[in-house]
């Protein structure tokens, strides 16, 4: 039988802490796998349900993006994998007796991990303006009030239409349509926050905002770079490919501030090698880079390789690339002294890391937020270009580009049209398909948005998935901006903090989930989601929806937008909803790629997207080739006394979604209030192992930011730098703490100083 949520909020900032570990997976990760599901969904449920994920003829894991092989394991997940699933199919509800019971107030001081673990929202709510307790609503009534609040705006661009990456691509190509009939392109998304500085690397460069590698890539590399990355809690599967990888004879070098268990080595919980004989060690080479000092160590591996006698794939190079001669000039200017400063590292480890570069034919660099959220974090990303491009190592069979999505489809989402800055050619195919003018300016983006908000440019905001308001940065600002929205509207199938955090008035609409039946007038439905290198395939859910009142995501855009668009649209949003092939069938006549979707999509596995640099070694960018570029050298500077602080995930939690208390593989059980220190750093600011801290925001207008009672553990992090979990800190993160170029908050680079606790711990209220 599953387990009743908890009743009280625990105490978050008092853990206990142990040595980190320095393997992932094994037996305790089945354990704990199995412990979890048990809690949440009870054992037969557990059963029927996982043997389900990520299989051909299964549900997509609501987890993250991560391809599938294609032959399958029987248990085709991870450990954060079935906590995503178990958290979606668990047995716990949130009725209007919740609601009645528990006030707005009494909600909005709960942490995230317990509004989390009450369970699957039941019935539409609506809050009015003024009260303090959401109310039953009928679906008629909440889709009113959405149309009442959006035809009265003053013009369209006061909506905003946020999206998480869990969208399906048909509902996420309904929303977007609905958005731009109705005459905004305020379509801003999670990949606003993570890896839309990798989009414009790319597209700049490379032509495809996407990754040139597909799965057996990984396989036959001889070399793989994982930068800023943390496979063993954020993309568990991986580890699985690099496992392979590792037998095939590929070396690995891992760049990362923090030592990560996962990369250190892996026990493959579904082989004896990992369950009985010790598991695989990956790591080759482990660089602890200074936070933020990435750009600087691809440019002197770049320099490294323009040094070296044949090293440059001159042929590639004069018939593929552009800007080579300005780039080669500034990348022999790159200078050790600045270098080594920028990285923390020895030169020796910098001349070992250029060696295995230069000796390796099918190099990948793989990547993830520990790359994007900086300042320069674009700039960065094109340095890794530069120097794959310098070993024509895109387009090549085993090499290229892989930037690792978090969210299962939030690739596909970009894909359907969830973006603020459309391209022409997809407005016009929108226009020829169904007989409407798209608007054509840019729409807004997270920061933007929340900007708008703020300023009250923006009125109505509705969310489809995701939890906005634990998610963004600047929490205070975030929260108050929210706070001035005539109506906001979450599109969810769980509770959390963006529902308590509301406009004037607000509504919170149940979906199904991944996991369950989605059946419409004309049968069973099923829906299709992205991969992180551009596979696309059919997830079909399996289980019995968690309550009655649950519509599908596309059930509810087709509603909405037959209320708020009436006579104006010819759409036939009635289809659409009865019979998700014909939103396939659009989507295959707007979106190059997606040709004959149904048919395609219905073979076991799905089918590859196209992409021109991998499969032709053609590159669509302004210049026609792939484009070196030549920027300067950047690093963030930290005042004496200060430290580098990065924002990250637990092993027990999913971006914004809190498992339970525990990072199991850092040896932090029970809390999450935690800051991970150097030794020396701490001792060098009277800190010792076991104390509390204030961490405080230092920033360039003389503004600061404040968290207060973090406890203190010593950490073998690098020297100078600090971390500690969010969505607590993103307090301390500034709305205009961008990336150049991507506007995406700067998480993994804030300046912070030490000051003792103030007061009495306090507990998660975030």
């Amino acid at each position: 039988m599953a387990s009743k949520p908890p009743t009280g909020d625990p105490v978050q900032d008092a853990p206990d802490v142990t040595a980190p570990q320095h393997a992932a997976a094994g037996l305790p990760a089945i354990g704990h796998t199995l412990r979890i599901a048990q809690q949440q969904m009870g054992l037969r449920r557990t059963a029927l349900t996982l043997l389900k994920v990520n299989q051909k003829d299964g549900f997509d894991c609501p987890g993250c993006a991560w391809p599938e092989p294609d032959k399958r394991h029987a248990a085709e997940f991870c450990e954060n994998g079935a906590k995503a699933v178990a958290e979606e199919a668990t047995l716990r509800r949130v009725t209007p007796a919740f609601f009645a019971e528990h006030s707005v107030t009494d909600l909005a001081g709960r942490s995230g991990y317990w509004l989390g673990q009450q369970g699957r929202l039941t019935h539409p709510m609506y809050l009015p303006e003024g009260a303090d307790h959401y109310e039953p609503v009928t679906w008629d009534r909440a889709f009113e009030i959405i149309a009442g609040e959006l035809t009265a705006l003053d013009s369209p661009d006061e909506a905003v239409f946020y999206t998480s990456g869990r969208t399906s691509n048909e509902a996420a190509f309904l929303y977007q349509l609905l958005a731009r009939e109705l005459g905004t392109n305020n379509l801003p998304d999670c990949s606003n926050m993570c890896h839309e500085s990798s989009g414009s690397a790319l597209t700049d460069t490379l032509g495809v905002g996407k990754g040139s590698v597909l799965l057996h890539d990984l396989h036959k590399a001889d070399l793989i770079i994982v930068a800023g990355q943390n496979p063993g809690t954020n993309h568990p599967r991986m580890l699985s490919a690099l496992e392979k990888a590792k037998a095939g004879g590929t070396k690995i070098i891992t760049v990362n501030p923090l030592p990560e268990a996962g990369l250190q080595r892996f026990k493959n919980p579904q082989n004896a090698r990992g369950l009985a004989l010790g598991g695989t060690p990956l790591t080759d080479l482990f660089l602890q880079i200074r936070l933020g000092g990435d750009h600087a160590l691809f440019r002197m591996l770049c320099k490294r390789v323009l040094e070296t006698d044949g090293a440059v794939d001159t042929a590639f190079v004069d018939t593929h690339t552009h800007g080579y001669e300005e780039f080669r000039r500034t990348a022999l200017t790159a200078d050790w002294d600045e270098t080594l400063r920028a990285t923390g590292l020895r030169r020796d480890e910098i001349e070992t890391a250029a060696d295995m570069v230069l000796a390796a034919r099918r190099p990948i660099v793989c990547w993830a937020m520990g790359l994007t959220q900086h300042k320069h974090a674009v700039n960065t990303i094109k340095e890794v270009v530069n120097l794959l491009l310098l070993r024509g190592a895109v387009g090549r069979p085993g090499a290229g580009v892989c930037p690792v999505r978090g969210h299962s489809n939030v690739q596909g989402d970009r894909t359907m049209g969830i973006f603020e800055r459309p391209s022409p050619a997809f407005l016009d195919a929108l226009q020829k398909e169904f007989g409407f003018t798209p608007p054509r300016h840019h729409g807004l983006d997270v920061v933007r948005a929340i900007r708008a908000l703020r300023d009250g440019t923006a009125k109505v905001f509705m969310a489809m998935g995701g939890n906005f308001v634990a998610a963004t940065p600047d929490t205070d600002v975030t929260e108050a901006a929210v706070r001035r929205a005539r109506l906001t509207v979450h599109v969810s199938t769980k509770l959390n903090r963006s529902h308590v955090i509301t406009g004037a008035r607000a509504l919170i609409l149940p979906t199904l989930g991944r996991t369950e039946r989605d059946r419409q007038a004309t049968g069973d439905q099923f829906v299709t989601v992205e991969d992180s290198m551009g596979m696309v395939h059919a997830s079909r859910g399996r289980l019995e929806p968690a309550a009655p009142h649950l519509l599908s995501e596309p059930a509810i855009v087709c509603r909405l937008a037959r209320r708020v668009l009436g006579d104006r649209t010819t759409t036939p949003w009635d289809e659409f909803e009865k019979d998700y092939a014909t939103i396939r069938d659009r989507i295959a006549r707007v979106i190059p790629g997606f040709e004959d979707f149904n048919t395609r999509v219905a073979r076991p596995g799905g089918f590859t997207l196209p992409h021109a640099p991998r499969d032709e070694r053609r590159f669509p960018t302004t210049t026609g080739k792939a484009n070196f570029t030549a920027s300067t050298v950047e690093h963030p500077h930290v005042p004496d006394g200060r430290l580098l602080l990065q924002t990250l995930r637990s092993h027990d939690q999913y971006n914004t979604t809190i498992y339970g208390l525990d990072d199991r593989y850092r040896g932090i059980r029970g809390g999450r209030r935690v800051v991970l220190l150097h030794p020396d750093d701490a001792h060098a600011h009277g800190l010792p192992d076991g104390s509390y801290t204030d961490l405080v925001s230092e920033w360039t207008d003389g503004t600061e930011r404040r968290v207060e009672g973090f406890r203190v553990v010593h950490y073998p992090t690098a020297r100078g730098c600090a971390a500690a979990y969010y969505p607590e800190t993103n307090v301390l993160v500034p709305l205009d703490h961008t990336a150049d170029a991507s506007n995406t908050p700067a998480s993994k680079s804030v300046v912070i100083r030490l000051e003792p606790a103030n007061g009495a711990r306090p507990t998660d209220n975030g």
